[in-house]
């Protein structure tokens, strides 16, 4: 049978799709992504955060349009964020007061919206670079990286969160953190499907960092050592006040009461430490309150520390400013304690609104940002100053920006976290930023204590391991003792220079690399 041009264009067209039914191959996609969130807390499966980038990986491998493969990777995208953060659908339709249906179509949006990042992932990795194992985990990490600080950033669902407590995996942490754990990962399950094809040499470079990764878990290096001073009792007082009565000003009265009745048995301890906001008003409403509890502190030689928002009078000039500005804080105060920390990491529409002065076109709304948003804590603040340490500090959230953490924890002899979980109810949500302060701690090599209004309250090392641990949805006291370390992880010091060095080099390797690939020769006539 002879064959016409024609017919030889169709059949040695590279754009041709090959394989599976695009139909189903988005579906698979979909539930690849999908299946990625019982990798993390509380559902601990971390063989599925191999499983699922390897699933996608195979997907995107035989030849097709990039059109194909953006669609690929935004339906992998799309079920992991829908999926992922569906935790988000409690805080916006129990907690604001959205039907059902439309906080259903707001998150399917934010999945459409966060999915983009792996929708150009596969883009680029279809058309710009040789794929293969190394290009697909640099593009990995690449749009995690993106997602720590582009539109502000929303860096969750990390590969590498899923190997937190495998510390054959996560002993690279303190090394070069945790987009170091997702390389590795990602690099190893792209190399089990190559493998599954009979190219076993990509095997070569996920086997040496296992090694690496698995010698620095058996060796136990020690990036930081004890400071050498006796550890300090702590007590973390976790209020667990509903949600929808938090903010309540009749309520407000009430929870002074039970944090106040909380801490009257701790008064003894070196630290006396209360969630976010614990304080559900501006310090120049509480001062009576705050006075009677620093007075508590200093009797009894304890120092208090607590979340609460701040109102900055000193710098309001009511001559320019209709409002002063007001901070999400936590203040060090009582015995042997000085220090204020203010939030760096706001909350979109949640702590501040997006495109200030926007809202002046609409004239109800006009001004409306000044008294509706925090304002944002510089990112050069002096650590808290407590029995002698300096102490970090990490607002709700921002305990998920590993460098901003980081940042926060040079000069410091341990680090502590607040946060008000209970806009996510029982969901996921909270264990998975639980999952995310041991992370931290593990990169720092400090000591952690968390103290939450629901939950989950904890005491965490430096090697991030859980030692005190309190129950969700209970109006309790953790008590425990706390160590003070210092020097240096290799991450402290370079923070994420190296990993980023390290793949945008095999990007800009592999994107000659393809550049270079000889091209099949057709003939004049198929031209």
């Amino acid at each position: 049978m002879r064959l016409s041009t024609v017919d030889l264009q169709k059949r040695l067209n590279p754009d041709k799709p090959k394989g599976l039914p695009i139909a189903l191959t988005v579906l698979i996609a979909l539930l690849a992504g999908s299946v990625f969130i019982f990798a993390l807390a509380p559902y601990g499966i971390w063989p599925l955060a191999l499983v699922s980038p390897a699933i996608l990986y195979a997907l995107l491998m035989p030849d097709m349009s990039g059109k194909r493969a953006f669609l690929i990777g935004q339906a992998y995208g799309t079920g992991l964020w829908c999926v992922g953060a569906f935790w988000l659908y409690t805080s916006i339709h129990v907690y604001g007061d959205t039907p059902a249906w439309l906080a259903l179509i707001m998150i399917a949006l934010m999945g459409l919206g966060m999915g983009l990042f792996h929708g150009f992932l596969a883009l680029v990795f279809n058309r710009m670079v040789g794929r293969q194992p190394l290009s697909f985990a640099a593009l990995w990490i690449l749009q995690e990286w993106l997602k720590t600080w582009l539109f502000t950033g929303f860096p969750w669902l990390f590969v590498g969160y899923a190997f937190t407590e495998q510390y054959w995996l996560s002993s690279l942490a303190p090394v070069a953190g945790v987009f170091a754990v997702s390389f590795v990962a990602v690099l190893l399950a792209a190399s089990l499907v190559e493998l599954l094809r009979r190219r076993g040499g990509y095997m070569i470079p996920s086997i040496a960092l296992l090694v690496i990764s698995s010698a620095l878990w058996l060796m136990n290096p020690q990036w930081t050592k004890p400071k050498g001073t006796p550890d300090l009792s702590v007590s973390l007082i976790q209020g667990n006040i509903p949600q929808d009565l938090k903010w309540l000003t009749e309520y407000q009265i009430e929870t002074l009461k039970i944090y106040a009745t909380l801490t009257s048995t701790e008064w003894d301890r070196d630290i006396v430490l209360w969630p976010e906001s614990s304080i559900p008003m501006f310090q120049d409403e509480a001062i009576g309150f705050i006075s009677e509890m620093v007075k508590m502190a200093k009797e009894t030689d304890t120092t208090w520390v607590t979340g609460i928002p701040y109102r900055d009078l000193e710098n309001f000039d009511p001559k320019t400013d209709k409002y002063p500005p007001f901070y999400n804080s936590v203040v060090a105060l009582g015995s042997d304690a000085e220090g204020m920390y203010k939030k760096q990491r706001l909350v979109p529409f949640g702590e501040y609104i997006p495109f200030e002065g926007m809202l002046d076109i609409l004239p109800n709304l006009a001004g409306s940002q000044e008294i509706m948003s925090y304002s944002r804590g510089s990112d050069n603040q002096s650590p808290l100053r407590v029995r002698g340490h300096n102490l970090g500090s990490a607002v709700c959230y921002e305990v998920a920006y590993p460098d901003t953490t980081r940042k926060n924890a040079i000069g410091t002899d341990f680090l502590l976290t607040i946060s008000n979980d209970a806009w996510f109810g029982t969901s996921a949500g909270p264990l998975q930023h639980l999952q995310m302060v041991q992370m931290r701690a593990l990169e720092n090599g400090r000591w952690f204590m968390r103290a939450t209004n629901t939950g989950v309250t904890a005491i965490i090392d430096h090697k991030g391991r859980i030692v005190e641990r309190a129950p969700q949805f209970e109006r309790t006291v953790l008590r425990g003792d706390v160590q003070a370390r210092v020097g240096n992880t290799p991450f402290m010091s370079f923070g994420n220079y190296p990993i980023l060095f390290i793949i945008t080099l095999l990007l800009v390797l592999s994107y000659f690399g393809k550049r270079g690939m000889p091209q099949p020769r057709l003939g004049k006539s198929l031209k």
